[in-house]
């Protein structure tokens, strides 16, 4: 490793896993930690009314730029991927707490802003936010605004969503379109103009439907930093199988493209703040995508591939042309800040 932190670390990608495998890992150690999932599940019970129950507990901070983009602001975004990373650990969001760091001379109505945004996102979704904090630090040592969000779940009754448990078979779905939220980003950060917005949104409800009607789907996952392609690589490697996605069925716009192809990105890689990912047995993925498709956060889910009993540990996209290439883990930071 560097002996020295530097933006891909904070990426997603095989320099993010290189920290965490060398450093925080080993130092936290625990059955929990050790799932690296989007969440820790938490076996309680409730001595008074002798009843067990789980939670999901997560925490993530937030430091994107522009803190306005179009589709959302950081606030909106340090909600909605807070409910999100519960919702992929098989749970109802309930509670939140908010942290934020300030640097001197922000302004008061852009902080206005961000704080209805939060409200609003909360609301949507029923969840309350009951704790919290604010730290100002003087001007010039940091970025206008950080916040931090840490929330809790109550885990749906029969599911247990673990990428270990993903099998031979099942089919992979995707909630939507990939990688409008780094491209819109990237279009406002290089003065592209072009009709992109982030896909920012709040996943919970559309979850609890989609695991009310199939609760044996072993895992979910949001594709935020690294995006799909870092997602599928986890997976494929904790769960020890193949994965296999199809070219010519992913859902990504032209002007997506348009953004990679002018910058040399992959959308696979980029981020993504309002999809999910869903590993589907066979039997239920009709159910799944008639459940998708009509919600307003999955009008355009697709299945987009397999798992598959070769090239296990491995991420395979099946080209238009009907060749085969590997897709790699990302390296490092594609899209600093993006989130």
């Amino acid at each position: 490793m560097n002996e020295k932190i530097t933006l891909a670390h904070g990426a997603g990608g095989q320099i993010s896993r290189e920290l965490l495998e060398k450093i925080i890992l080993p130092t936290f150690d625990n059955s929990m930690l050790n799932v690296l999932h989007d969440g820790a599940i938490i076996n309680s019970e409730c001595r008074m009314q002798n009843a067990k129950f789980k939670l999901a507990f997560t925490t993530d901070s937030y430091v994107i730029r522009p803190i306005f983009f179009n589709g959302g602001d950081i606030g909106k975004i340090s909600i909605c991927g807070t409910v999100n990373d519960l919702a992929m650990s098989g749970s109802i969001p309930k509670f939140l707490s908010v942290g934020m760091i300030i640097e001197e001379g922000f302004l008061i109505d852009d902080l206005k802003k961000i704080v209805h945004s939060m409200r609003s996102v909360a609301d949507e979704v029923g969840v309350k936010i009951v704790t919290g904090d604010t730290k100002v630090v003087a001007k010039g040592q940091a970025d206008g605004i950080f916040i931090n969000t840490a929330g809790i779940g109550e885990v749906i009754d029969g599911v247990t969503i673990d990428p270990r448990n993903v099998k031979v078979g099942m089919k992979i779905l995707i909630s939507g379109m990939i990688g409008d939220h780094s491209a819109s980003i990237l279009a406002s950060r290089h003065a592209l103009k072009l009709n992109l917005k982030s896909d920012c949104a709040p996943l919970s409800d559309l979850v609890e439907k989609v695991l009310k009607v199939a609760p044996n789907i072993p895992t979910l996952r949001d594709p935020t930093r690294g995006g799909v392609a870092a997602v599928l690589n986890e997976i494929a490697s904790a769960s020890n199988v193949g994965i296999l996605i199809d070219e010519e069925v992913l859902p990504i716009r032209e002007e997506v493209q348009g953004v990679c192809d002018i910058l040399g990105f992959d959308p696979l890689e980029l981020a993504n703040e309002g999809k999910f990912i869903a590993f589907v047995p066979p039997e239920n993925v009709d159910k799944v995508l008639k459940i998708m498709h009509n919600h307003k956060y999955g009008i355009d889910a697709a299945v987009i591939g397999e798992v598959v009993n070769n090239s296990t540990g491995r991420v395979g996209l099946k080209t238009s042309i009907g060749s085969i290439r590997i897709v790699d883990m990302p390296l490092g930071a594609i899209v600093p800040r993006i989130c």
